[in-house]
């Protein structure tokens, strides 16, 4: 019965995919609704008729966070 194990391993990574991106949705809409639209560092280029929009400092701190969540996951499965 290896595969219906497969399964409900498969099924719990869903979920907590799921529960993750939840938190990040609230997150995100707090955030926007609170007036916070960029972090600091952002690069935005405006005129009349065009709007360029680089997220650089979210780009990174996003990358140090999934790297330590991954990070975490891992130490926390090789127990």
């Amino acid at each position: 019965m290896k595969g219906d194990r497969n399964m409900v391993e498969f099924g719990k990574v869903f979920m907590l995919l799921g529960v993750f991106f939840v938190v990040v949705g609230a997150a995100a809409w707090v955030l926007g609704r609170a007036g916070l639209r960029a972090l600091p560092g952002d690069l935005v280029y405006e005129s009349d008729r065009i709007r360029v929009y680089f997220p650089i400092v979210t780009c990174i701190l996003l990358s140090v966070l999934l790297t330590l969540a991954l990070w975490a996951w891992q130490w926390l499965r090789g127990r």
